[in-house]
């Protein structure tokens, strides 16, 4: 498409406005942030279901957590956050138990919702109330702390909060400065709640009733989302920027011209091949490039259907799969190969690692044939368009890759606003799909994606008793001896039971103009728009 006909395409009208593609950037004003995404938030609840990642990034800014994590900068210059270093949000300070029992906060005074209404003790423990018991993600994320029945959740006075712990987890802190544990402005959401609906999900889905850096001013799905800042924030540093306008452009090469242009200022949603030339020294904006931690690229199996509940199956399609075209013509060398290994054998505790599985389509064919597959099958394989720029063309070298041993696939895209709805019905034989742990602990990691609890995550619905086990000693060795003997077993197993063949450790890039400052990586792979400037 030339550059005429987008401007005038409806996609282009949604995506910059009124304002015409050469006076864009002059006449944006300093304070003013515009992001230019394939896709938006679904939602602006994270608790509801099938929210969306970019809904996280709703709940990161228009929400207070009671505590948030500290940076650091790497050796590199990189800036991150660090998972070791807790520091305050919505609570001013909290103090452990003598007996290490509970954890009692002190919430700021002065803290008001977007309404004005003042924050209590009694929003925060609603909030925490509704996040263990609305079920799925949430529930599933609140447990993944020890974070698991209302009774834990006790309110002192208006200004005084404890969390009593049920067990003695490690992650339990970590899983509070997630952004799942949001403080939500209970009066509001009951008063727009209904007896079919009690936790008001329905309005919140559409509304927001926070207390954050910023504000909701406006939200057209599949469009735009706008923030403006709200200036009576108490629970950090007022952001510098003043509105951020978020659109969402579909088109992968439009969004790279307009952000060259200068008409976006910022976007992490390019294919590899874009970020890899606009990295290059002398492109007109910069990219900032970092490892996501305890994240992969995979190969889901479902193995509740025939043929995929046959561990050798698996295996076949694990040696069959094409790493290394799709590491070259897909992920464009941006990415940490997790296949490849001298052996299957696991001796680290480093997750992710590399499996011993690599291209062997005689050993495929070989163990089709003991798992009476040697006819070959038909199958569906799926991925999430929102991801396409790297998913489609996996699925495509993967499809012909799979046909090589007898395997017939079709490919199936589905939206990105219904992937995660579609990953909860558990029903997709075959997915192309990304998951990365917000909590940078193997466990973790399996707790999520392989423990027989059948979570979201659990997108291949794998069930092993002595796994589950091994999680569960791994969450609470109280030895690192043990901790690490737990770790290896359950990884190993991972491997030679492969519901998932892991591909790629990710990276989060993200192209910005170069005066945009303040960047930092998050575990939730979305921009903190609060701490982010404009020279």
């Amino acid at each position: 498409m030339d550059r005429r006909r987008f401007i005038q395409s409806g996609s282009a009208a949604a995506a910059l406005g009124a304002l015409p593609l050469s006076s864009r950037a002059q006449a944006r004003p300093k304070d003013v942030l515009v992001v230019g995404n394939e896709f938006g938030p679904n939602s602006l609840d994270i608790h509801t279901v099938g929210a969306n990642r970019a809904s996280y990034g709703v709940s990161w800014i228009c929400y207070d957590r009671l505590m948030s994590y500290g940076r650091k900068t790497l050796p590199d210059g990189r800036v991150v956050y660090d998972r070791n270093k807790l520091e305050p949000e919505l609570a001013e300070s909290w103090q452990m138990a003598p007996d290490g029992g509970s954890v009692t906060f002190k919430l700021r005074k002065n803290a008001k919702f977007h309404d004005g209404t003042p924050v209590t003790a009694k929003d925060v423990k609603w909030s925490f109330d509704r996040a263990v018991t609305v079920g799925g993600f949430p529930t599933f994320q609140m447990a993944a702390g020890s974070l698991e029945k209302p009774e834990q959740f006790v309110v002192v006075d208006d200004h005084t909060f404890t969390v009593k712990f049920l067990r003695k987890d490690k992650l339990t802190m970590n899983d509070l400065a997630v952004p799942v544990p949001s403080i939500f402005n209970s009066e509001l959401v009951k008063k727009n709640a209904t007896a079919a609906d009690p936790w008001g999900l329905a309005w919140t889905r559409n509304n927001t009733a926070g207390g954050g850096a910023y504000k909701v001013e406006a939200f057209r799905p599949g469009q735009e989302i706008v923030y403006v800042r709200y200036d009576d924030w108490k629970s950090g540093p007022l952001p510098k920027l003043r509105r951020i306008v978020q659109r969402e452009v579909p088109n992968a090469g439009n969004r790279r011209a307009l952000l060259v242009k200068g008409d976006i200022d910022i976007t992490y949603d390019l294919p590899p091949k874009d970020f890899s030339e606009l990295s290059k020294e002398g492109a007109a904006v910069k990219v900032s490039s970092t490892p996501i931690e305890n994240a992969m690229f995979y190969l889901g199996m479902n193995t509740t259907k025939a043929p995929f509940d046959n561990p050798k199956v698996r295996q076949a399609v694990a040696l069959a799969l094409p790493y290394d075209k799709l590491y070259d013509n897909a992920l464009y060398g941006r990415a940490i190969k997790l296949y490849g290994a001298p052996s299957n054998k696991v001796s680290s505790t480093a997750w992710p690692q590399p499996t011993g599985y690599k291209t062997d389509l005689a050993k495929a064919k070989a163990l089709m044939a003991e798992a009476g597959a040697g006819a070959g099958f038909e199958t569906t394989l799926s991925f999430d368009l929102g991801s396409g720029t790297i998913s489609e063309p996996m699925a495509i070298l993967i499809q012909e890759s799979l046909g090589a041993i007898g395997i017939k696939t079709q490919i199936n895209k589905i939206p990105g606003a219904t992937w995660r709805s579609a990953l909860l019905k558990k029903d997709m034989p075959l997915i192309i799909n990304r998951f990365g742990g917000w909590l940078d602990f193997p466990e973790y990691f399996f707790f999520w994606c392989y423990h027989g609890q059948n979570a979201v995550f659990n997108t291949m619905s794998y069930q092993n008793a002595k796994l589950d086990k091994i999680i569960t000693n791994a969450r609470f060795a109280e030895s690192k001896t043990l901790y690490d003997s737990f770790v290896k077993d359950m990884v190993q197993i991972a491997f030679d039971e492969v519901p998932r063949v892991p591909l790629f450790q990710p990276t989060m890039d993200v192209a910005m103009q170069k005066d945009v400052q303040g960047y930092m990586y998050w575990f939730h792979l979305q921009p903190d728009y609060r701490q982010l400037s404009k020279a």
